[in-house]
């Protein structure tokens, strides 16, 4: 069992002897950590927490009680003896009952990046991509193959449906179904998700300053507030304005599989 000496391990944990613990991690009671799991230095684990295989985990993160980590998909094709992954930076905070899943198809991988507040009783389902520096609310579900750009903030209650795309410091509000791409910076709200201006609040903790904010208004006008259609808007943004957050903005729309969501009428 390669439990590093410096971890402690509740005695009713049962870890298992191929599975990597590395130093000052703790292990509550009754927590389950299976084979092929990988754990990196000073994470903390509450009480009836659930490492399943294949699992790598990094530096310095907390789970809460109940919280379940390398699920088998929610996917009828899936095949549980092949081998997939789950990977979990750093210095993420994931909260009571939250579940996450490994991949789906062989070799694949589900990933969360760093500095994530990850909520209460939720999921996070196979092959998804969290960036970091996220806050994911409680019982928010966040289905199959879902991108989530770095600082995003996704509201309780929130459904977002598999494949899309939630970009960097955008905010999605309470209960939305977000089922088309939601492009970075902005705020988002109704039952399907609709731009309801800048995240302004979001960006200003993030540091913006006002020349970069108002470049985001002038993007937004010219996408949603002008007669342009979609691709002579974003034409507009690139000759008008084109600073690195805006061009981000450009490149998300039109690497856009699904769509981006548009205002309601």
């Amino acid at each position: 069992m390669a439990i590093h000496p410096t971890a402690t391990v509740a005695s009713t944990a049962r870890v298992h002897p191929d599975a990597e613990i590395g130093p000052d991690c703790t292990i509550g009671d009754f927590c389950v950590i299976e084979s092929d799991v990988v754990i990196g230095a000073r994470n903390r684990f509450e009480p009836y927490v659930f490492i399943k295989r294949y699992t790598t985990i990094g530096d310095d993160n907390q789970f809460s009680a109940g919280a379940a980590m390398g699920t088998d998909p929610f996917d009828k094709a899936f095949n549980p003896a092949a081998r997939s992954f789950l990977k979990i930076g750093s210095r993420n905070i994931i909260r009571e009952h939250w579940t996450i899943s490994r991949g789906t198809k062989p070799e694949t991988v589900t990933i969360v990046g760093d500095d994530n507040y990850i909520m209460s009783s939720g999921h996070i389902a196979h092959n998804s991509v969290v960036g970091s520096r996220c806050t994911i609310a409680a019982c928010a579900l966040v289905a199959g193959y879902v991108t989530v750009e770095d600082q995003a903030f996704i509201s309780g209650g929130v459904v977002v449906h598999q494949f899309s795309r939630i970009g960097r410091l955008a905010m999605i509000g309470g209960n939305v179904r977000v089922n088309l791409d939601v492009p970075p910076f902005f705020l988002y709200a109704g039952f399907n998700v609709a731009p309801y201006g800048l995240n302004l609040v979001g960006l200003r903790r993030a540091g913006f300053s006002r020349d970069q904010i108002g470049a985001l208004k002038t993007a937004y006008k010219f996408l949603y507030q002008s007669n342009l259609r979609l691709e002579p808007a974003l034409e507009r943004i690139e000759s008008d304005i084109p600073t690195p957050e805006t061009l981000h903005l450009v490149q998300f729309i039109r690497n856009s599989e699904r769509g981006i969501c548009r205002p309601e009428e």
